[in-house]
C-alpha cells in the first residue's frame, strides 16, 4: 500500500504519458527550427561570401582559352549551316504555296491557255514564259483592286479575289506545276560539224537535250493514246528530243511483223505526269506506241467531267508528243 501511494505520488507525478510527448513534441520543435534557421542563413551567406571571392586568370590562361574558341568555331560546319538554312528556306516557300480550290484552277488556267494561243506559231520557250509572267502580273493587279473593294469587270467573284491574290505572289513555279503547265526550256548548243564521212545525217542528231527537229511533230500538253512499243514505266530518257529519236529508231530497226513506233509519249514534269490508269508516273518517262490512226486522248487540259471523275488530276495535260512518219 505504501509502494502504491509512492509510485502515483512519486514517479508517476512526474513521469506521465501527456508530460513526456509534451517534452518530445518541444525537443522536435526545437531541432526543426535550429535546422530552419542554418538553411536560410546559408542560402543568403554563400553568395555574398563567393561574390567577395574573385578569382582572375592568368595571362597565359586567356590565351589558351581564346584559342581554343577560336578552334571551336573554325571546326564547325559552316557549308552544312548554310545548306540546313536554304532547306528551311525552300521548306517555307513550299509551305506559303496556296492551294486553290478546282473550280479558280480552272479559270487561270484557261485565261493562261488563251493567252499562250494569242502568241505566233513559232514562239519559242522564252516569249511564252513572258507571256505568262506578264499575264500572272495583270491579273495580281487586277485581283489586288478587287481586294480593295474598287469594282472590275473580272471573272472572278470579290469573295474568291483574297485567295486568288495570294496565290499568284507565292511561289509561281509551284503553282504552275499544280496546274499541269509546263513550258519547254530551249538550249542554245552550238553544234560541231565532226561527224564522219559517210555518216547519215539521222544519227548525227541523237544528243541528249537537243531542240527537237520538226519530224517529231512536237506538241506540249497532250497526249496520245495507242498500242505500246517500249513500256514507258522502264524505259526513262533525259529529254522529250531523246524519246522522240528512240521511237524514229524503233521504227527503223523493226523487224517484219514487229509495230513500228509511229507515237511518242514524254513526260517532262519534275513531279510527274497524271494517267487514267493506276501507274505512278514519274519524269522522264517515254512511252514508244503505235496506232494505225493516231488520235489523242487529251490536248491542252483535261475536261471538266474527267477532273469530276479524277479529282488528283492537273488542269492542263502535262505530257509533250508527237506523231512521226515511219
Amino acid at each position: 500500500m505504501a509502494r502504491r501511494e509512492w509510485g502515483h505520488n512519486g514517479r508517476g507525478k512526474w513521469c506521465s504519458y501527456k508530460r513526456t510527448t509534451l517534452i518530445v513534441c518541444s525537443i522536435n520543435i526545437f531541432v526543426a527550427l535550429y535546422v530552419l534557421r542554418n538553411l536560410y542563413t546559408s542560402l543568403y551567406m554563400y553568395p555574398f561570401s563567393d561574390s567577395d571571392t574573385s578569382f582572375r586568370y592568368a595571362s597565359d590562361q586567356i590565351r589558351k582559352m581564346e584559342e581554343s574558341n577560336q578552334i571551336r568555331k573554325a571546326s564547325e560546319p559552316t557549308e552544312l549551316i548554310k545548306l540546313v538554312r536554304q532547306l528551311k528556306k525552300d521548306f517555307l516557300k513550299e509551305e506559303r504555296v496556296v492551294e486553290l480550290p478546282q473550280h479558280l484552277k480552272q479559270k487561270l488556267a484557261d485565261e493562261i491557255l488563251v493567252r499562250l494561243r494569242s502568241l505566233n506559231a513559232g514562239a519559242n520557250a522564252t516569249v511564252q514564259q513572258e507571256a505568262v509572267e506578264s499575264w500572272r502580273k495583270e491579273k495580281l493587279k487586277k485581283v489586288k483592286r478587287l481586294v480593295r473593294g474598287k469594282i472590275l469587270n473580272s471573272t472572278i467573284l470579290p469573295e474568291e479575289a483574297g485567295v486568288v491574290a495570294r496565290a499568284l505572289g507565292s511561289d509561281w513555279a509551284k503553282l504552275l506545276e499544280n496546274f499541269g503547265l509546263w513550258i519547254p526550256i530551249k538550249t542554245n548548243t552550238k553544234e560541231h560539224d565532226d561527224k564522219p564521212e559517210g555518216e547519215e545525217e539521222f544519227d548525227s542528231r541523237i544528243l541528249p537535250g537537243r531542240q527537237l527537229p520538226l519530224e517529231c511533230h512536237a506538241e506540249v500538253h497532250t497526249d496520245y493514246g495507242g498500242d505500246a512499243v517500249r513500256w514507258g514505266l522502264t524505259h526513262h530518257k533525259e529529254s522529250a528530243y531523246e524519246c522522240c529519236m528512240a521511237c524514229l529508231n524503233q521504227a527503223k530497226r523493226a523487224k517484219p511483223g514487229e509495230k513500228r513506233c509511229n507515237i511518242w509519249v514524254y513526260c517532262p514534269s519534275e513531279t510527274g505526269c497524271h494517267s487514267p490508269d493506276i501507274y505512278e508516273h514519274k519524269n522522264q518517262e517515254c512511252w514508244l506506241k503505235y496506232s494505225e490512226k493516231p488520235k489523242s486522248n487529251f490536248k491542252d487540259r483535261y475536261p471538266e467531267s474527267y477532273r469530276n471523275a479524277h479529282p488528283k488530276a492537273p488542269v492542263i495535260v502535262p505530257w509533250v508528243a508527237g506523231v512521226v512518219s515511219v
